[in-house]
Formats: structure tokens, C-alpha cells, sequence
């Protein structure tokens, strides 16, 4: 079995990769051999094809002769090789509406598509994902869009520094009054914002005090869906039934709006549910937030400022209060700066690419060799021409033209 790894071809270029030299060096010998892989030169991954040359892989331009591809973002409907099995997030499975000639391409050319997001243990449980990393360098993005928008501090991008270390030392610059911070989200991302709010010493607050009094030092509220959604018919919460039937729910975050300062959204977003808060909302007096950090980053999703998403080198933008209309970053003080980057752990991408990869060789090296294998069942969106069972629903997304 041949493996393949495509060079990125977003735009910016995606500088990650599912597998670092090493590993691939590991599994070639764990393996006896039996998996070979393929590397595409690309002059802007974050290892260099020299070292992947230099663990002894073969690196080209061409992978035509390779079995599986695995890529991280989205691959350009001119790389989509027909009939070969793909590895990549396809952000098609909430029927982005940007993804539907992908998803077409896919179909089309016989591809068997399978998206990291859906990969799932016997439990239901994602197992590969770069979450953690998105909210590490989420948290960080949002206190360094705060230093930029008060001028209290200045430190330096996430992407310039050289690896976690350094941007924990860049952490020692910020000082911040006593504001209150809303992280949304307890999984894998928001763990990670927690990472940096733990580093930087700040204390987590129950949501009763976070509302209710008064702190001489920043603080922070992580808050569960049970927080901020409440059934319609009688302000109840059940679990359960709020994850099968969102529609049924409706939000009361505002009131965490205007307590908080800074809101991290580090929340999965079902389209189906209500949004944290309506544009309409910011232009409220009381709304008291003025720096979101979107890194779930569904555009006209769950934090309706996320009206479009930056990226690592045009990171911000403002959102006007009046009009809901994207403006130019710190240009005034009553606007509301939104974080919306949709590739995070790219500022950081040798330590979430390592930390990816040994994901990948504990779950889904293993089920290659399997003849059936359900965690890979189960992530397969299309095959033979056709969405799989799990994910007819997409037929009417992928056949519309609107």
C-alpha cells in the first residue's frame, strides 16, 4: 500500500502536514515495509522536503501511483486525483455552500472520500483532530487582538514565534485589566484556550459569580450549551434532547454579553440551533463585548460578527455596531474586533502537525490493513460515485444550484 501526501493547495498555503518525517520513517519500519508513502514537494510545509528525504521518503510532484492521499485542508478540484481514497477535512458535512463543487469534483470522479471530522471511536468520540492547537493559539490571537485594540501591551503574532515555549514566554508581556473573558466550549479547543488562560494566571469564575460580582482582576467562565440554551417551551435543558432536536432551543447568552469583555467561542455549532446572539444585538448598549475570538469559525454561524473569516497574515477585522458591516481593524474604539482565522493551528504548525500525526498513527494507520474497518466505515462520505448511507442527507445540498 502506497500513501500519499498532497501538497496544500489553499490559498494562503495551509503549512501543515498529517505526517512529520520522522513518523512516516516509524511507520515504514513498525510496519516491515509493507506501507510505503509518497511525499509532494511543496515549498511551503513546515518541514521541508529535504527532511522528509533525509528520514529516507520519497518526495515528487506526482501521485498518481499511490493507493491513499491523505492532505489537511481542502484539495483543489484540479489535485483530485479519480478513483484514488482521500484523507482531508472536506467541510462539507454542515453543507457549506463554498464546498459544493468539491464535493461534486468527488463524486464525479469515482473518489472514495473519508473527512477526519467524522472520524469516531466505538464511544462516538472524535480521535483526530487539531482542536487542541486551534484554541492554544485561539486564546493567544484573542489577547493579542485585545493588546492591539487598548494598546495595553504588545506582544508578538503566534506565528512568529518559534514553537509553544517562546509563545508562553510572549505571554509575560500581556497585562490585562480586570476584565471578564466567556469561554464557550469545554471539548478539545476549548481545553486548549484554557491552556493559555491557566498560563497567564487568570482565574476561573463560576458562571453566578461571572455574572453577578464585582473582580479587582481579570477572570474568566467556561460555559456549556446548558448555560446558554433553554428549551422554548419552558426554559429547561435536557442534553439529549437538545442535541437531537437543537431547533427546540433557544439562546439567553446576552446576558453574558454584557458581563464579558472578551468571548472566545471555542463551541461544535449545530446549523440547526439557535445563534449565541443576533448581529442586531452588538448595537445594544449594553452589549459589552469588544474583542470575539471566533475560533470555531463558522461564517453566519453561532457568533453572527463572524461575517466572513481572516487569516494568519490579515488576522482582524472590526465589526461596526451600527451597520454589522466589516470595517478596518482598530480603526475605532466602539467597534467590535473579531478574530476569525479558519487554519489556527498553522501559526504553530510543527507541534499540531507532530501532535496530528501521532493521532493518526494510533487510529487510522491500524484500520488500513483491516478488510472492514468501522471507524473508517464510518468517516466515509462518498464512494462509487455516491454519498454513503450516513450522509445521504447531503443529496440535496450537492445537487442544487442555488
Amino acid at each position: 500500500m502506497k500513501i500519499g501526501i498532497i501538497r496544500e493547495g489553499k490559498n494562503p498555503p495551509d503549512r501543515r502536514t498529517p505526517f512529520v518525517p520522522t513518523q512516516i520513517k516509524q511507520i515504514h519500519a513498525d510496519y516491515d515495509g509493507k506501507l510505503s508513502f509518497k511525499v509532494q514537494s511543496s515549498s511551503d510545509r513546515c518541514y521541508s522536503d529535504l527532511e522528509y528525504e533525509t528520514a529516507g521518503v520519497e518526495v515528487g510532484d506526482d501521485l498518481e501511483d499511490c493507493d491513499i492521499i491523505f492532505g489537511v485542508k481542502e484539495v483543489p478540484l484540479e489535485g483530485l486525483i479519480p478513483n484514488k481514497t482521500y484523507f482531508f477535512f472536506s467541510h462539507t458535512i454542515k453543507k457549506q455552500k463554498y464546498n459544493r463543487p468539491l464535493l461534486k469534483a468527488v463524486l464525479e470522479r469515482n473518489i472514495r472520500l473519508l473527512d477526519y471530522e467524522v472520524l469516531k471511536d466505538e464511544k462516538g468520540n472524535r480521535i483526530v483532530a487539531f482542536g487542541r492547537w486551534a484554541g492554544i493559539v485561539g486564546a493567544y490571537n484573542a489577547m493579542w487582538t485585545y493588546g492591539k485594540k487598548t494598546g495595553l501591551f504588545d506582544i508578538k503574532r503566534a506565528y512568529q514565534c518559534y514553537d509553544r515555549k517562546e509563545l508562553e514566554l510572549e505571554l509575560k508581556n500581556v497585562q490585562l485589566p480586570p476584565i471578564k473573558i466567556i469561554v464557550t466550549g469545554s471539548g478539545r479547543v476549548g481545553k486548549g484556550v484554557e491552556e493559555i488562560l491557566k498560563a497567564l494566571d487568570i482565574k476561573e469564575v463560576s458562571t453566578h459569580d461571572f455574572l453577578h460580582l464585582y473582580f479587582d482582576e481579570p477572570v474568566y467562565v467556561v460555559l456549556h450549551s446548558s448555560d446558554f440554551y433553554r428549551r422554548k417551551s419552558d426554559g429547561g435543558f435536557d442534553k439529549s434532547e437538545f442535541y437531537d432536536f437543537p431547533e427546540r432551543y433557544e439562546s439567553h447568552f446576552l446576558k453574558f454579553a454584557e458581563e464579558g469583555e472578551i468571548l472566545i467561542s471555542a463551541h461544535y455549532w449545530d446549523p440547526e440551533a439557535p445563534r449565541l446572539f443576533e448581529l442586531k444585538d452588538i448595537n445594544n448598549a449594553d452589549f459589552a463585548l469588544s474583542v470575539i475570538a471566533d475560533v470555531s469559525c463558522d461564517i453566519d454561524g453561532s457568533v453572527p460578527t463572524t461575517v466572513k473569516t481572516s487569516n494568519i497574515l490579515d488576522p482582524v477585522f472590526d465589526v461596526d455596531r451600527n451597520t454589522g458591516k466589516a470595517i478596518d481593524p482598530f480603526g475605532s474604539q466602539t467597534s467590535i474586533s473579531v478574530m476569525a482565522i479558519d487554519n489556527l493551528p498553522c501559526e504553530l504548525s510543527r507541534e499540531s502537525s507532530l501532535d496530528f500525526g501521532n493521532q493518526l498513527i494510533k487510529w487510522v494507520i491500524p484500520e488500513l490493513e483491516k478488510e472492514v474497518s468501522p471507524i473508517l466505515e464510518g468517516a466515509t462520505i462518498a464512494r462509487d460515485g455516491d454519498l454513503t448511507l450516513e450522509f445521504m442527507y447531503l443529496t440535496d445540498f450537492v445537487n442544487s444550484d442555488s
